[in-house]
C-alpha cells in the first residue's frame, strides 16, 4: 500500500472491483493500515459520544469504562476481520463467501451495504450541519442557502474520494490525518477552561443494565460500524505480512483517536448541561457554542475533512459491498449509485428530519444486530480455518464453498431474530416493534430495566461466534480438504 502515496505516482480510477488483487499490486507493512483507519476515526464526531455516553444516565467513570471497553473491543473484532484480506486478497463482502456460500452471501452484503450507505449519509449530514452553524455564528449565512453549498461540496469531496478508489483515498486520509489532528489539539487547548471536575465528578452512577447499554452502543457506535470493510484495505499487502501486525494496526488505528476524543467529550458534556443536550440536536454544531470565534473557520475545516474522512471510506466499501450483493456494473459505477442515495438521505437529515439522536441511536442498534451476527459467524469461520481461502472457488458456485448452504443463514436469521428481540429505542416510533423478547424472559419488558441495555447487540454476537464454532468444524474440515482449482471469472 505504501506506493499509493510515492511521489510522482499518477491517480487513476481504481479499476479492482470484486477480483483478487495480485503479487504484482500487493504491497506496504501492516504499518500503513494506521492511516486510513486512523483518518477516518478522528472525527470530532468522539467528542460528541460523550454526551451520548452520559445520555444513559451513568457516571463519568462508568462512562469512560463503557468507552474504552467498547472502542478497544470493537475495533479488535475489526482487527481480526482485516487478517482475512490479507489471506484472501479480497474485499470484505466477498471473502465472506467462504462462509455463506457465493449467492447466500449476497444476504449480509444487502445489510452491509445499507449500513455503510446509512453511515456515510449520516457523516455527511453532520458535516453540513456542522458547516452552517459556524456560518451563522460569523455572520456569513447559516440559512438553507449555506447548508445547500456545504452539501455539495461534502458531497463531491465524497463521492470523488469512492469513485476513484484506493490510490487516492490512501492520499487523502494521510493529509485528513494530519490536518485534522493538529486541528483537533488546538481545539481541546481552546475550550479546555470550560471543563469543571466538580461538575462531573458529581455525576451519579447509573445501574449496570445502563453501563451495559452505553457499552454496546459504543460498539455499534465504532468499530462494529466497520468490520464489514475491515479487509477492503487490508487486502492489498503481502500474503506474508504479520497477522498480528495487521491486527495490532488496524486496532490501534482505528480507536486512538476515539479512545482520546471520548475522554475530553465525556469531561465537556459533564461540565455542562445545556451543552449535554444541545449535542443531541448538533453533535458538532453545538462544539462551536464555547469556541472563540477565531477558532470557528479552522473549526469547520477539522470538522468536515474529520467526517469525509469516514465517510470517504464507507462509501469505497458500500460500492463493493453493492456489487458482492449481485449488482452488475463496475466498482466505480457501484460508489456513484452509492453516492446519489447519500445526498437524498443527507438532505432528508438536514432539511427535514426533527431528531438526530434517536433516529441515529434506532439506525445503529438495529442493524448492528445483523451486522454482529455476520460478524460472530465470519470470525468463527476464520478462525477454523487452517489454510488460506481458495480464491477461485470465492466466486464459483459450484465450487467448495457452496451456492446457498442454509446453516450459516439460518444461524443468522435466529441470532438477528433474538437481538432485535433484545434491544429497544423509542425515540423512533419505526421500531416500537423491538424488545419483543424482554418479557417472555422475564427482563422487564419494553419499560423495564434491561430495555435499553441492547443485549441484543452482544447476543447476535455471540451466538453466531458459537454456532459456527459448533456446527461449522466438519463443513470447513471438508473444504480445505480439497484440491486447489485454477482461477476464475469474479461475479
Amino acid at each position: 500500500m505504501a506506493d499509493a502515496r510515492e511521489p510522482g505516482r499518477q491517480l487513476q480510477v481504481e479499476t479492482h472491483g470484486l477480483d483478487v488483487i495480485g503479487d504484482a499490486d500487493r504491497k506496504g507493512t501492516p504499518r500503513t493500515l494506521f492511516w486510513p483507519w486512523f483518518g477516518a476515526n478522528v472525527s470530532v464526531l468522539g467528542l460528541s459520544y460523550g454526551a451520548f455516553a452520559l445520555g444513559f444516565g451513568i457516571s463519568f467513570w462508568q462512562a469512560l469504562t463503557a468507552g474504552v471497553l467498547g472502542i478497544l473491543a470493537s475495533f479488535l473484532l475489526c482487527g481480526f476481520v482485516a487478517v482475512a484480506g490479507k489471506r484472501g486478497s479480497a474485499p470484505t463482502m466477498v471473502l465472506s463467501r467462504a462462509a455463506y456460500g457465493v449467492r447466500g452471501n449476497r444476504l449480509p452484503s444487502v445489510v452491509s451495504w445499507v449500513l455503510t450507505v446509512g453511515w456515510e449519509t449520516v457523516l455527511i449530514a453532520l458535516a453540513t450541519m456542522a458547516t452552517a452553524t459556524v456560518f451563522t455564528r460569523l455572520g456569513w449565512g447559516g440559512g438553507t442557502e449555506t447548508e445547500v453549498v456545504a452539501l455539495i461540496v461534502v458531497c463531491a469531496l465524497t463521492v470523488a474520494g469512492g469513485v476513484t478508489g484506493f490510490d487516492l483515498i490512501m492520499r487523502l486520509q494521510t493529509v485528513i490525518t494530519v490536518v485534522t489532528g493538529v486541528l483537533t489539539v488546538v481545539y481541546v487547548v481552546l475550550v479546555a477552561g470550560h471543563i469543571h471536575w466538580a461538575t462531573v465528578s458529581a455525576i451519579p452512577s447509573g445501574s449496570a443494565q445502563e453501563f451495559i447499554g452505553a457499552l454496546v452502543f459504543m460498539m455499534t457506535g465504532f468499530g462494529l460500524g466497520w468490520v464489514n470493510a475491515a479487509a477492503d484495505y487490508s487486502r492489498y499487502l503481502p500474503r506474508g505480512s504479520s497477522g498480528r501486525g495487521v491486527i495490532g494496526w488496524t486496532t490501534f488505528g482505528g480507536s486512538v483517536a476515539p479512545l482520546l476524543l471520548l475522554v475530553f467529550g465525556l469531561l465537556l458534556a459533564g461540565s455542562s448541561e445545556t451543552l449535554n443536550k444541545a449535542i443531541a440536536a448538533d453533535p458538532i454544531g453545538a462544539l462551536t457554542t464555547i469556541l472563540p470565534t477565531w477558532f470557528l473557520v479552522p473549526f469547520a475545516v477539522v470538522a468536515v475533512l474529520g467526517l469525509v474522512g469516514g465517510a470517504v471510506l464507507d462509501i469505497y466499501s458500500s460500492g463493493l459491498a453493492l456489487l458482492s450483493a449481485g449488482l452488475p456494473v463496475p466498482r466505480y459505477l457501484a460508489a456513484l449509485v452509492d453516492g446519489v442515495l447519500m445526498i437524498a438521505g443527507s438532505v432528508y437529515i438536514v432539511f427535514f428530519a426533527d431528531d438526530f439522536l434517536g433516529q441515529f441511536m434506532g439506525f445503529l442498534t438495529t442493524l448492528g444486530v445483523p451486522i454482529a451476527a455476520w460478524c460472530g459467524i465470519v470470525l468463527a469461520d476464520l478462525a477454523l480455518r487452517r489454510r488460506d481461502y481458495d480464491e477461485a472457488d470465492l466466486y464459483r458456485p459450484a465450487g467448495r464453498y457452496g451456492d446457498v448452504p442454509l446453516p450459516p443463514l439460518l444461524l443468522t436469521l435466529a441470532a438477528t431474530a433474538l437481538g432485535w428481540g433484545l434491544v429497544t429505542n423509542t425515540a423512533a416510533s419505526w421500531l416500537t416493534w423491538q424488545g419483543y423478547l424482554l418479557e417472555p424472559l422475564g427482563l422487564g419488558g419494553r419499560s423495564g430495566a434491561w430495555a435499553y441495555a441492547n443485549l441484543g447487540v452482544l447476543a447476535a454476537l455471540a451466538l453466531g461466534f458459537l454456532g459456527t464454532l459448533a456446527l461449522g468444524r466438519g463443513r470447513i474440515r471438508d473444504q480445505e480438504s480439497l484440491p486447489a482449482t485454477t482461477p476464475a471469472t469474479p461475479v
